[in-house]
């Protein structure tokens, strides 16, 4: 399997020692309900954890919640509730986003807040060892002090002062200098330090979760592509000054951007349409097929017409899958090939459009055979199979009740009767099993042919 690694800005080979993968991914700061945005990036990361653990590999993920923040004090004031009172209903609401759209849990949820004496004491020792230094009660990280900053990015620090994202303080020792501790203001949480009271700032909590929940060891560290300049950036820089050790990760993997016509979908602009509404109109699989249909590292422009077109698509796999009466059980599909191509697309750098055209060519021979009656259970089931990994699930919610199978039954019924007046009986029997086999029972009585799902 080959992943492309930002850092190096290349394709590599994931190769490991072992089966353990550590898979850190950067979470949301829960101040508003999580967007479409998120949900592109989540995705993304939960079919490179599905792949990795079909493969055969044991992942640990842990995902963060930064939930202590200058958005999240603002808000929480507007609304007049307690800052954690916020972050722990948008949590819960990420949550039932994140079910719905059958994202797997992470086995960790390090919070912030949960994490404020680990960070304390990282910042000491950069302190100590002349990466940080004291302004009036807030501790910048001493950008300079690290001599490859702006490696992940691929640009200079004076590159990177240009229009970049950074505090405005005139007593910094240099513009990009950025805060690890924030001097506490009336009103707002705080936490005791040896710096007086504060709060962390927001890179630092990447750096403390991932030695402590990973032991300092990330195979690889995903997010979203805004995230590279200046957070990860940020982090490499004081993980790597902390421990003294290059690189932190192996790989780090971005995924690409959902764009609107007014540019990135984010909550701090507004231009967002929530999980939660999209679920709603369209449902976790629909939204899945379309972000997948884009490579991970690729923006995706979101539309109600590319949405409507991925929930036409979504349909096709569903019909795929649907019972048939097969009057020959010879299925005639390679079902390996398929199966071969999809691992091929999938070791391509997760290039889930090349996987998800090979559902659709499996889902097209599945319908031919099934038109010229050929059994198609093995194909049907490899078909689940490799939309699973992608997390995608196969189910027609409207096969089953009776009202909708009556004509496809009651066809089969006369096929039956015909093959049976033709002295036919063995292709009759054949379709009484078939229907048996879809949980149809039909009775031959006086006045006709009856049939009920038992």
């Amino acid at each position: 399997m080959r992943l492309h690694d930002t850092l190096t800005n290349q394709e590599r080979e994931f190769t490991h020692d072992g089966d353990h993968v550590n898979l850190y991914v950067c979470g949301v700061t829960p101040y508003a309900p999580s967007h479409l945005g998120h949900a592109m990036t989540f995705i993304i990361f939960d079919v490179l954890r599905r792949y990795l653990e079909h493969k055969g590999f044991n992942v640990m993920h842990v995902q963060n919640f930064t939930d202590i923040d200058d958005k999240i004090i603002q808000h929480s004031q507007e609304q007049g509730i307690p800052s954690e009172e916020l972050a722990e209903k948008c949590i819960s609401q990420y949550f039932e986003d994140m079910d719905a759209l059958n994202v797997k849990h992470a086995h960790e949820y390090p919070r912030a807040t949960q994490e404020v004496p680990e960070m304390v004491a990282m910042i000491q020792k950069l302190q100590e060892l002349g990466h940080a230094y004291v302004v009036g009660g807030d501790v910048y990280f001493r950008v300079r002090s690290n001599v490859d900053y702006g490696k992940l990015s691929h640009r200079s620090l004076d590159e990177s002062i240009a229009g970049a994202r950074v505090e405005v303080n005139d007593m910094k020792e240099d513009p990009m200098d950025f805060a690890l501790w924030k001097a506490a203001k009336s009103g707002e949480p705080s936490w005791d330090s040896p710096w007086g009271k504060g709060r962390p700032g927001w890179h630092i909590e990447c750096s403390v979760m991932s030695l402590k929940y990973l032991d300092g060891v990330i195979d690889i560290h995903g997010g979203g592509q805004d995230l590279m300049f200046p957070h990860h950036e940020n982090e490499i820089a004081q993980t790597e000054a902390y421990t003294g050790e290059q690189p932190s990760v192996r790989f780090w993997m971005h995924s690409g951007l959902l764009q609107l016509d007014q540019g990135k979908m984010s909550k701090s602009i507004g231009n967002l349409v929530t999980i939660e509404k999209a679920i709603e109109a369209y449902g976790g699989n629909v939204l899945r097929l379309f972000f997948l249909s884009s490579h991970y590292r690729s923006p995706l422009r979101y539309s109600s017409e590319s949405l409507e077109r991925s929930k036409q698509a979504f349909a096709r796999l569903v019909g795929a899958i649907r019972p048939s009466v097969a009057i020959d059980s010879d299925t005639a599909i390679d079902t390996d090939s398929y199966t071969e191509s999809f691992h091929m697309a999938m070791d391509d750098n997760i290039n889930t459009p090349k996987a998800i055209a090979v559902l659709f060519e499996l889902a097209r021979a599945i319908n031919r055979h099934k038109d010229e009656g050929y059994g198609v259970d093995e194909a049907q089931q490899t078909l689940r199979e490799l939309a699973g990994i992608l997390g995608l699930v196969l189910e027609d919610p409207d096969f089953g009740s009776s009202a909708n199978i009556t004509p496809f039954v009651e066809l089969l019924i006369d096929v039956r009767l015909r093959l049976r007046k033709g002295e036919n009986y063995d292709m009759a029997d054949t379709i009484r099993q078939g229907l048996a086999g879809l949980g149809v029972t039909i009775e031959d009585t006086q006045d006709g042919t009856q049939w009920r799902l038992s």
